[in-house]
């Protein structure tokens, strides 16, 4: 399959041909003419008529040479002036043979006004009456068809190549008949009745300017082009003529035209077999009119004839769909191969015995072979063992019993590229039946980035499994750590404690202020170890245990939560108010009292207004400072000192606090750090706002949870 590039160059270069061939037609027939019209202004008559005795070109006939031809000519240039060129002078040639034809019906044969009017003005009279005669009737008809032809072609595209192409025909018939009719001393071919004849010049410059015109038609659309010589088809019609002419019932035209028709297969254009019976019924019509007729056959004749071209018509009509039919497949068969072509995967074709009959360009990157090197040889070339031994059973067990074993499946196999290397594919196989023999269509996807990434895949699910296993030891060994520091670890300190009570029991009277201090001091420490020692429990086990969430009233969990901080609240003078209407939501109440707990806590405690407030809401769409959007978002405001940007991150680490309150040795600084872990577990996110000196709020949202479902730790 050539490249569409090549194939436009070569079409440009078809093309160019073409308008060449068209310009040389228009300039030949100038010359044809000029010459002409020389031979009567120099009073020559060899010139004029060639052959004494032979009818003579007019002087109007020479002048629409002229001018058809230059028209012609300037038809194919693209300049505009060319195509005014054009349309004037097919005009005028037009014009002349229109007014002779009408002459020819209104007046009669005696009459050459037409002739005379611009001949009497540049020629001598006598001369004028020595030749005689003027423009014939069938040359005055090629004149205006041919010219009109041209004219509709300049102007109206739509279907202008098909009209063109179609008056050449005639054009090129109507002077082959002429001809014919020298050749066979038969009048009646080129004198139509009582009329002027066609001079045999005139007739060679007919044939001549039909050619121009059907060149100029595949100029216009080269896709119609024929596909066989031109000369072909008008030597079957120069034939047809002979014949006609010698047997007056048209008794072997029927048989003779037939071919002419059938002609039409080579050609590109699939209107050509109705073109060609079109011609073939002129041929049959003007056979009949060119000879003298017996009275008693007369309507025999006719008959004859009547049923030739009917039946010409059919085959042509036959021929028609033929075409039409073949064009559609030969149009299915382009798709589907520029389809096969250009699909990713490889398609491979073989016929029964295994032997590859199609490979398309896929297939040969993939496996690396041409399709020069594969095609005629067996599929097995492909194969690695064990499936380049057992393929060839498989086709003799389908050919034996028709089992479909793969044929209708998709499977995994392998396949084995031109330099030995072994590769997964996938291979999807069907049948298809063309007429006593079957085709098996293969389409073969490499799937060697699968199988990797599958290696890849099994690797990584190996190491994950390696991973959950060292998480369950590290977390059987937190467990064991937490038996320890709730056990081992707190019982000294409770010593610690109790000791140090005892000591300041017991002996108080006896110490002096210094040790006092220091025992009493070394009391409060060891309860604030053990509170550390807690919270790190708690926050082990914030993360492993499960949640129990159900559909729960936010706002009865803060109302539960406020009046527990009753004394607090009063003690700071601090308010807590609810801004708006609390959803329910499902979640875990107990942990989610702990975040409002310890939200409302650090917001009263480390508050310096003498009336701190804590306000409490909820949003269905949140914009924060930065331009992030979330939903349905719960907040906790207050009007304290506000936290600096630079610490917003730190407050949520465990046991890290940014200054004492007033009530510090109640707190370890692991609150916010509870906060997060919850919210972390109800699959939510936190947040906060802040601004020093004015206050601080605290955003959160809760992710989507079933009532009753359990958050596995």
């Amino acid at each position: 399959m050539q490249d569409s590039g090549n194939v436009d160059l070569q079409d440009q270069r078809q093309r160019q041909r073409y308008r060449g061939f068209a310009i040389a037609v228009g300039c030949l027939m100038f010359l044809l003419g000029m010459s002409a019209l020389a031979g009567w202004l120099l009073q020559i008559q060899v010139i004029i008529s060639l052959v004494p005795g032979f009818p003579s070109m007019a002087f109007n006939t020479a002048l629409c040479f002229v001018l058809s031809g230059l028209g012609l000519a300037a038809s194919t240039l693209a300049a505009r002036r060319f195509l005014v060129a054009a349309t004037v002078m097919t005009g005028i040639a037009a014009a002349i043979a229109a007014a002779r034809l009408l002459e020819i019906v209104t007046i009669g044969r005696t009459f050459h006004n037409i002739d005379l009017l611009i001949t009497r003005f540049v020629i001598p009279p006598d001369f004028i009456a020595q030749i005689g005669g003027g423009m014939g009737p069938n040359t005055a008809l090629v004149f205006l068809i041919a010219n009109l032809s041209l004219l509709f072609s300049l102007y109206v595209e739509r279907r202008s190549q098909v009209v063109q192409e179609l008056t050449s025909y005639i054009v090129i018939t109507l002077g082959m008949i002429a001809l014919a009719s020298y050749v066979t001393d038969a009048e009646q071919g080129y004198r139509w009745g009582p009329y002027a004849a066609m001079a045999l010049h005139t007739a060679v410059g007919m044939v001549i300017f039909g050619s121009g015109l059907l060149a100029r038609s595949w100029w216009m659309q080269p896709a119609n082009r024929a596909q066989i010589p031109l000369w072909i088809p008008a030597a079957v019609c120069f034939t047809g003529l002979l014949v006609d002419l010698y047997t007056p019932l048209g008794v072997a035209n029927g048989i003779l035209y037939v071919p002419l028709v059938l002609t039409a297969l080579w050609f590109g254009n699939r209107n050509a077999p109705l073109f060609f019976a079109f011609a073939c019924t002129v041929l049959l019509m003007l056979g009949f009119f060119a000879v003298r007729h017996n009275e008693a056959a007369f309507w025999q004749e006719i008959a004859n004839r009547t049923i030739t071209a009917a039946t010409l018509w059919l085959i042509a009509i036959l021929v028609f769909y033929f075409m039409r039919n073949n064009h559609n497949l030969e149009t299915e068969r382009v798709r589907f191969g520029a389809l096969v072509r250009g699909t990713p995967d490889a398609v491979i074709v073989i016929d029964e015995s295994g032997t590859i009959r199609s490979f398309n360009p896929a297939a040969e990157s993939m496996f690396g072979y041409t399709p020069q090197e594969t095609i005629g040889r067996n599929i097995k070339m492909l194969m690695p063992e064990p499936y380049h031994s057992e393929h060839d059973g498989y086709l003799a067990h389908y050919r034996k019993t028709g089992e479909e074993r793969i044929i209708g499946t998709t499977r995994m196999v392998s396949g084995r590229r031109r330099n030995g290397i072994v590769f997964p594919i996938d291979v999807s196989i069907s049948a298809v039946s063309t007429g006593d023999a079957k085709i098996f269509v293969g389409i073969v996807r490499d799937i060697s980035e699968r199988a990797r990434q599958e290696e890849r895949m099994k690797t990584t699910l190996a190491q994950l499994e390696a991973y959950t296993a060292e998480l369950e030891r590290s977390n059987h060994d937190l467990d064991e750590f937490a038996y320890i520091a709730s056990h081992d670890l707190k019982e000294p300190l409770r010593g610690l404690h109790n000791h140090s009570r005892f000591l300041l029991e017991d002996y108080e009277d006896k110490l002096d202020d210094d040790g006092v201090r220091r025992l009493n001091r070394l009391v409060r420490l060891s309860q604030r170890m053990e509170k550390l020692v807690n919270d790190l429990l708690y926050f082990s086990r914030l993360g492993r245990q499960q949640l129990a969430v159900k559909r729960s009233d936010i706002g009865l969990i803060v109302k539960d939560v406020v009046a527990t901080m009753e004394l607090l609240l009063e003690e700071r003078h601090a308010k807590v108010i609810i801004d708006g209407q609390l959803p329910d939501v499902v979640c875990d109440a107990p942990r989610l009292t702990e975040v409002f707990r310890n939200l409302i806590t650090n917001a009263i405690k480390y508050n310096d207004k003498p009336a701190p407030l804590v306000s409490i809401g909820y949003l269905d769409r949140f914009v924060g400072q930065d331009g992030t959007i979330a939903r349905n978002v719960f907040f906790v405001r207050d009007n304290g000192k506000g936290i600096p940007q630079e610490f917003h991150e730190d407050i949520f680490r465990i046991f890290k606090r940014l200054e004492k309150s007033q009530d510090s040795d109640d707190g370890t600084g692991a609150g916010l750090t509870f906060v997060r872990k919850i919210i972390a577990r109800h699959n939510g996110d936190i947040w906060l706002e802040s601004e020093v000196g004015t206050g601080t709020t605290f955003y959160f949202t809760l992710g989507k949870k079933r009532e009753g479902q359990n958050a596995a730790a």
